[in-house]
């Protein structure tokens, strides 16, 4: 099939085409209903279908004669260790422990947390819940207790799983006090904590309560996998919300295994046998959709990596693992790269190392600046693409299908919609928008299979949130454009567009010409609020490993640029160099906190950042800069 053709096909007929992809999985029982509309403008997909979303990544490769083949390659520079599960050994050990977790009381429809770092015992705990229907949580490790108490409490888990810790760098984060910490703030009280306990720190355990990973699996029976209906809850994603409060976002069984078998196949061009990295966490929606179960149903080998992009040990980590396991595609956040081109800007480190298994790089996460995008390319000789999705639609919205022969690409763009994905750009008044006119990215209903139709326990908030701004569409909450080829132009959250002068100006597309300066490694461009103008942009600036400039000189060159390639009528006029910049874990720029620290507004912390001690430390660059209003 053509990707022109795909894409027509499935807008034309959405249910002709999505029951095709349907039949590319194992069913127990294949369904007949394959699209429903509901009352509320939600849809729902292949409801009489049974399924088992571990028995897809596990036991049909086994039955299939696979069973040797490798599943999962455990990597961890911080630990200094490197293991590999077959399929058939990966699917013992996880039969085993959801064996466990039955004799625990666990069972279908139960909630389980997962609070854990980056090792196979958390892949293992997510398809034991899977196996026997529970319905598993992943918070990412390290997040603070009141954080996970929230999320505890909204879930409302049976039991949690944790390891005694987590490493950064080479810090060692105990996990078992904030565990503590979380259920003594949380109203609802797991009955359980299994706890795995690692060599590097011992966790304190509280007896009648708390159990050991491994003691627990001593006599007890492998479950088999346990039937599921399609649109029974596989998990829960919490995403942050606009009211402080998570939202947990709903993913099922059915649609979700056709869409991660689809974009497998279709977007990133993996087969079976193939060697694939998701360079995320666990904890994120990469990791569930990219990590874990999309490469396991594929027959894939999938890389389970407890690192980081730099210094464990250096700039080439992730070189290191491509060229180690023969990797033939990666996904990775741009971030990850910017860190890279900052501490190994000529590509020494790079050069120690052969990457030609890999076929192509897919970035998303946080725009892709030009910059990056030429040293990546030209670095590693490989196709280099962008591509768009979030924690809502499980899987990419727009990218290239690069399983059906494509591989355009425009520099900027994320790329055309993927089929299924009807995406359009409205004006605020709900008209359609012109090509390469500015609005906000919308998908015309209905959403494809394996796109979050509820939020957990509030429905209505999800109606609220996604269905009732522009009638008949989702709305994404980003902003863009799409030129008159289809090709999508994200730039950025609908927030990041400022008001300058009645000019409605992208903070993004500043970002884009600010990064193009040789001395910048990163940037965010935030407004603040201006009595003549209305706001007015500012830029922060984190410089390459190296390279020294005046701020003066630096902002002069800066102005001038933006000048030259947006127009006066920007009014970017401050440039301020920063030693860090707030990020999120998986390495988003927090930038609706630098506007409020640049306003001199009140702000909550937020639980996803990485390192509290920089927004002080922001604030302080910004006051001694003259920029913070009080």
């Amino acid at each position: 099939m053509q990707a022109k053709d795909a894409r027509a096909r499935a807008l034309q007929n959405p249910s002709a085409f999505w029951a095709e992809q349907a039949d590319q999985i194992d069913w127990f029982k294949k369904p007949t209903q394959i699209l429903q509309e509901n009352a509320d403008g939600t849809h729902t997909w292949y409801a009489d279908g049974e399924l088992n979303s571990c028995f897809l990544a596990l036991d049909r490769h086994v039955a299939a004669g696979k069973g040797d083949r490798i599943a999962l390659i455990y990597d961890s520079p911080v630990t200094n260790t490197k293991k590999t599960y077959t399929y058939k050994a990966l699917l013992d050990a996880v039969a085993l422990f959801a064996g466990a977790l039955k004799a625990q009381g666990v069972g279908k429809g139960d909630g389980v947390v997962i609070y854990m770092p980056m090792v196979p015992e958390a892949g293992i705990a997510m398809l034991a819940c899977s196996r026997i229907g529970a319905v598993h949580s992943v918070v990412f490790g390290g997040f603070a207790a009141h954080e996970l108490g929230v999320r505890i409490d909204d879930s409302k888990p049976k039991i949690v799983l944790s390891a005694s810790c987590g490493i950064e760098f080479t810090k060692i984060i105990e996990y078992k006090p904030l565990v503590d910490s979380a259920i003594e703030q949380a109203t609802h009280k797991p009955e359980k904590v299994i706890m795995l306990q690692r060599p590097e720190a011992k966790a304190e355990m509280i007896a009648g309560r708390d159990l050991d990973w491994y003691e627990i699996q001593q006599g007890v029976a492998p479950a088999a996998c346990e039937p599921m209906t399609a649109t029974d809850p596989l998990y829960i994603m919490y995403t942050s919300g606009t009211t402080g409060k998570p939202k947990g976002v709903l993913r099922d069984n059915g649609s979700y295994a056709v869409a991660l078998n689809f974009a497998l196949r279709n977007i990133y061009n993996m087969q079976e046998g193939d060697v694939w990295w998701g360079i995320s966490d666990i904890g994120w929606v990469v990791g569930h959709s990219f990590i874990m179960y999309g490469p396991l149903m594929g027959g894939c080998t999938t890389v389970f990596y407890e690192g980081k992009p730099v210094r464990t040990p250096d700039a080439g980590a992730l070189w290191r693992v491509i060229q180690e396991y023969g990797v033939n595609g990666i996904f990775c956040a741009p971030t990850a790269f910017r860190a890279i081109r900052k501490e190994d800007p000529e590509g020494e480190l790079f050069r120690k190392y052969d990457v030609s298994s890999l076929k192509h790089i897919f970035v998303a996460g946080e725009k892709l600046d030009s910059p990056t995008y030429h040293w990546l390319r030209e670095m590693s000789q490989k196709p280099v693409f962008d591509h768009w999705w979030q924690t809502e639609t499980g899987w990419p919205v727009t990218a290239p299908l690069t399983g059906m022969g494509e591989s355009d690409l425009r520099i900027g763009s994320t790329n055309r919609g993927v089929p299924g994905y009807n995406v359009q750009v409205l004006r605020p008044d709900g008209s359609l928008a012109d090509a390469d006119e500015m609005g906000s990215i919308v998908i015309k209903l209905p959403l494809p299979p394996g796109v979050a139709q509820t939020l957990w326990g509030d429905h209505q908030r999800y109606l609220s949130s996604y269905l009732q701004t522009f009638k008949g569409y989702y709305h994404t909450g980003d902003g863009g454009y799409i030129d008159k080829d289809g090709f999508v132009y994200i730039m950025g959250r609908t927030d990041d567009v400022i008001n300058v002068s009645g000019h409605r100006l992208s903070t993004g597309e500043m970002e884009e010409v600010v990064a193009t300066h040789p001395a910048v490694a990163e940037c965010a461009v935030i407004a603040v609020s201006d009595e003549v103008k209305g706001q007015l942009p500012i830029g922060l600036i984190l410089l390459k490993d190296g390279v020294t400039i005046e701020q003066d000189a630096l902002e002069k060159e800066l102005v001038a640029l933006v000048r030259q390639k947006i127009g006066a009528l920007a009014c970017f006029q401050k440039a301020l160099i920063v030693k860090r910049l707030p990020k999120t874990r998986s390495g988003k720029i927090l930038r609706a906190i630098l506007r409020k620290i640049a306003e001199g507004e009140d702000y909550a912390p937020p639980s996803t950042i990485d390192d509290l001690s920089i927004l002080p430390e922001i604030g302080e660059s910004l006051k001694a800069a003259g920029i913070t209003k009080t």
